[in-house]
This record gives C-alpha cells, structure tokens and sequence, in this order.
C-alpha cells in the first residue's frame, strides 16, 4: 500500500512540475468537493447535494486554482522572492487587504447568486449584513495561514496548502452559519 501511495505522490509531484497551473486547479476542485461534502454532512443534510457539490468544485477548478497560481506567483515577482521576515509581513498585508476581501466577497456573491439561486435584493442584504464579520474573522485567521505560507511553503506548494486550510476554513464557515441559524430559530 505505502508503494501506491508513495507512486501516486510521485505522479502527483510530477503534473505539479509539468502542469502546475492544471494540477492546483484540480486540487482546489477536489479539496473544494471534500470541503463541501463535509460540511453538508456536518450540518445535517442526509443526502449530499450533487447541484451544490459540482457548483463548488467548479468555484474551486475555475477561479480558486487558478486565482491562487497568478497571485503567488506575481507576489514572488513584486517581491522577488525573498522569504526575509519583512519581506513576508509585506507579502502578508498585501495579500490581506486586496486578495482576502475581494476573495471573501465574490465566494458570497457565487454562493447566494449560483450556488443557492437567491435574488439578488437577498444576496445584497446578506452581504451588507454578514460580509463585515466575515471579513473580520478573515483578518484574525488568514494572516497566520498566509505568514505559514510565504515563509515556510516552497512556492509549488503554497496553492496547495492554502486550498487546504480553505478546505477547513469552509467547513467551519458551514458549521458557524448553521450554528447562528439554529440560534435564529430557538
């Protein structure tokens, strides 16, 4: 068994060095389908739903993968890879205060306007409403993720790596807004 594993880890490192841009795509698409599949069990949906799953694989393949692959690597060429700690805070910040929002916002906008199929008056509200506490609990986890990321995480990795605390990331988001749901209803 160690043999699969360490030749399917061998295949993997491999289209990650021929096809990086293809591979940290598909690894967004599939840890955005384990972040999904997860949370719908987590909150209590008995039968997963394929609609919901394939919307959110295509999320992860389309926009997340790819968004992730363009932005370190212009981060790596604005700081020409340095990897000093300032050098990183500079990293950091940056990507906190244009990536961070503008990823936050257009994950709620595909959410309620695809994903869910809300009208847009509904989504609006639910992103003036929630859009700033989303942001806020970001900022205080976020930066950690993004510190980890640019000191410590060869430059390959670093989509990886973040698609898969943003795997975690979702469950938890999932889990908060059925938390606050149920709280609603009590």
């Amino acid at each position: 068994m160690a043999s699969v594993a360490k030749k399917g880890l061998h295949q993997y490192l491999l289209q990650l060095q021929l096809h990086p841009l293809r591979t940290k795509a598909i690894t967004a698409g599939v840890l955005s389908a384990i972040s999904d599949i997860t949370a719908q069990k987590l909150t209590g949906i008995q039968k997963i739903q394929l609609r919901r799953l394939l919307l959110k694989v295509i999320f992860g393949v389309a926009y997340l993968g790819p968004f992730g692959h363009y932005l370190h690597l212009v981060l790596d060429k604005i700081f020409k890879g340095k990897k000093d700690t300032s050098t990183v805070a500079k990293k950091v910040v940056l990507e906190q205060i244009t990536s961070s929002p503008w990823n936050n916002l257009l994950f709620m906008l595909y959410l309620g306007l695809v994903v869910e199929g809300r009208p847009w008056p509904q989504v609006k509200l639910n992103i003036k409403k929630n859009y700033p506490s989303v942001q806020l609990t970001a900022w205080t986890f976020w930066p950690v993720v993004g510190w980890i990321n640019h000191l410590y995480v060869p430059l390959q990795f670093r989509v990886i790596f973040h698609s898969a605390v943003a795997m975690g990331w979702g469950i938890f988001l999932n889990l908060r807004a059925r938390t606050m749901a149920l709280n609603k209803a009590k």
